[in-house]
């Protein structure tokens, strides 16, 4: 049998902040590092890409 696992509302609001707040940023970052700085859609391509192709080479896909 698996154990609930609650959170408050609290708690559920403070993970979710966190979350997007690293969103943000990476996005931001990604942007930047490869030569588009403040092009949210960009930076959250590349970051969405980098992130499935580095989890491919780490199961040994690529």
């Amino acid at each position: 049998m698996t154990a609930l696992l609650t959170w408050s509302r609290e708690e559920v609001e403070g993970r979710l902040h966190g979350i997007m707040v690293d969103i943000h940023d990476r996005c931001l970052r990604t942007a930047e590092e490869y030569g588009v700085p403040g092009n949210y859609v960009a930076g959250a391509n590349m970051a969405g890409f980098i992130k499935v192709a580095d989890a491919m080479i780490d199961q040994g896909v690529l």
